[in-house]
C-alpha cells in the first residue's frame, strides 16, 4: 500500500480525501501550509505527495521546488492551464482535478508512484501543447552536453538511481552526481525530475 502525504490548506477537504482513500493508500500526514508540507515530507519520507496547487504561502509550486526528489501528484479544483503547466515544469508528475473519484485517484496514486505521468484527460493536451513547441529549440541542447554527460541523462532517464548509473558507467556515484549537476546548469533546469523529463522528450529513454 502506497504511503501518501495530503498537503492542502482546507483541513475539511483532507479530511474528506483520507476518508476516500481509505484502505486504497496509506495517509501517513497532512500540512496546510508551504512549511508545514516541506518539513512532513522530508521527515516522513512518502511514496506520493497529493499536492494542492493553490496556498496562501506559495503554494504547490514552492513545495515541489523544495522537495525535488519527492514523487508528487497535483489535486485540484483549477482546470486552468497556467497552474497545469507550472506545476508539471516544477516537477510533479500528473495533475488531477478535485472532481475525480476515489477508485480513479488511488489509480492515479499508484501509477505516479511507479513513474508513469497522469493528468485528468482535458488537461494532458495543455501540457502537450507546452512541451511541442520547446521540442526544436531544446534538441540543439544537446550539443551542449559531453558524451559522458549524454550517457549519464540517458541513464536517469530510464529511472536509475546514481548508484546504478555509476555501476553501469564504471564510474563513482559523487562523479555521477557531478555530471548530473552539469547538465543540469547546462540544461538550466533545477532537479532530477525536470531532467527526466526533458531526456524523454528528446527520446533518450
Amino acid at each position: 500500500m502506497r504511503r501518501v502525504v495530503l498537503v492542502d490548506d482546507h483541513a475539511l477537504f483532507r479530511a474528506g480525501v483520507r476518508s476516500e482513500l481509505e484502505g486504497r493508500v496509506e495517509v501517513i500526514g497532512e500540512a496546510g501550509t508551504v512549511g508545514e508540507a516541506v518539513a512532513l515530507i522530508a521527515s516522513a519520507q512518502p511514496d506520493v505527495v497529493l499536492l494542492d496547487v493553490h496556498m496562501p504561502d506559495g503554494g504547490g509550486v514552492e513545495v515541489v521546488r523544495r522537495c525535488p526528489d519527492t514523487c508528487f501528484l497535483a489535486l485540484s479544483v483549477s482546470d486552468a492551464p497556467e497552474d497545469v503547466i507550472a506545476i508539471i515544469r516544477a516537477g510533479a508528475r500528473g495533475y488531477v482535478t478535485k472532481t475525480i473519484d476515489a477508485e480513479r485517484l488511488a489509480d492515479a496514486i499508484e501509477r505516479v508512484a511507479e513513474g508513469d505521468a497522469v493528468f485528468s484527460p482535458r488537461l494532458a493536451g495543455f501540457v502537450l501543447d507546452a512541451f511541442r513547441g520547446e521540442t526544436r529549440a531544446e534538441a540543439s541542447e544537446l550539443d551542449q552536453l559531453t558524451p559522458r554527460e549524454q550517457e549519464v541523462l540517458r541513464l536517469i532517464a530510464r529511472g536509475y538511481l546514481y548508484k546504478e548509473v555509476a555501476h553501469n558507467l564504471g564510474i563513482s556515484a559523487k562523479t555521477v552526481e557531478a555530471h548530473v549537476a552539469s547538465v543540469l546548469r547546462k540544461l538550466q533546469l533545477t532537479n532530477r525530475h525536470e531532467l527526466s523529463r526533458w531526456a524523454m522528450e528528446q527520446g533518450l529513454d
